[in-house]
């Protein structure tokens, strides 16, 4: 097994990775906490936009977020394959915790963990019905893109390989949310009510974008897993989703701007 100076130095020419075999340990402890990210926040969200299916108010608005929550499962199942080669007990896997929980809608987690679960704290929220769903949809869509694109450039060859096939169905994802807004909207859906929609989860998306000072990102940029922080992410998101809102004649909440702590950015 290759030695970790030996392995930065060929991560910092450029190298890629291409099997469990390649890595050192503290590579792929990284490397799995960000594939655990990506599993359980596609598991939590999948199972809880499940939950909203019958919220939707036509045939066709269920159809698609049938879909999405299909999708969503499948792209779980295939980092998770990716995990079971490093060792992964992929059979315990789904039943490690009770995706389809939600806190209390008060609550905020800001950056901190529960118990273990490596959900992005954003799936840790309740949706409070159908225009809730799809405003949450189009805000963390769009941000689960950025974060996407960006590791479709890492440095582990068979989870960039997967990601990239993954990115062009959630970016799908994101544009069907903002349809599903524009479709409330325009069956007169209260615009106060909607707006109350994106000061909730706008902050809360937001902190899903993490700290590029955080010991975890250090050590991703080192190994080539990401390279872009928390303040060019987030104004890559901000550059799709502020547009968007003001078509939809909706403000930008104005403490979305907040200082953001400690969290790994990865849906």
């Amino acid at each position: 097994m290759v030695d970790e100076e030996s392995l930065v130095a060929f991560l910092a020419g450029g190298g890629r990775l291409s099997a469990p075999d390649n890595v050192t340990p503290r590579y792929r402890g990284e490397l799995m906490r960000l594939m655990a990210i990506f599993v359980d926040s596609e598991m939590a969200g999948a199972s809880g936009f499940a939950d909203c299916i019958n919220l939707a108010p036509g045939l066709k608005e269920r159809i698609i977020a049938t879909r999405i929550v299909f999708d969503k499962f499948d792209h779980a199942r295939q980092v998770l394959a990716l995990m079971e080669q490093f060792g992964a007990d992929t059979g315990q896997y789904v039943g490690a915790h009770p995706w389809a929980s939600r806190l209390d809608r008060s609550v905020n987690l800001a950056t901190r963990r529960i118990a273990g679960d490596m959900r992005l704290n954003v799936f840790h929220y309740p949706i409070n019905g159908w225009v809730d769903a799809v405003v949450m949809n189009c805000l963390m869509g769009r941000a689960t893109v950025v974060q996407l694109d960006e590791l479709t450039r890492g440095s582990y060859q068979p989870l960039a390989d997967v990601l990239a096939e993954i990115l062009p169905v959630e970016r799908r994802h994101a544009e069907l949310g903002e349809q599903g807004l524009q479709a409330a909207l325009e069956r007169g859906h209260d615009r106060i009510d909607a707006q109350a929609s994106v000061n909730y989860w706008y902050p809360r998306v937001a902190d899903t974008f993490g700290s590029s000072a955080s010991d975890h990102f250090s050590q991703h940029r080192r190994y080539g897993l990401r390279q872009k922080g928390r303040e060019e992410l987030m104004a890559q998101w901000q550059s799709h989703v502020h547009p968007m809102l003001s078509r939809f004649g909706l403000e930008v909440p104005g403490h979305g701007s907040r200082e953001i702590g400690d969290q790994v950015s990865l849906q």
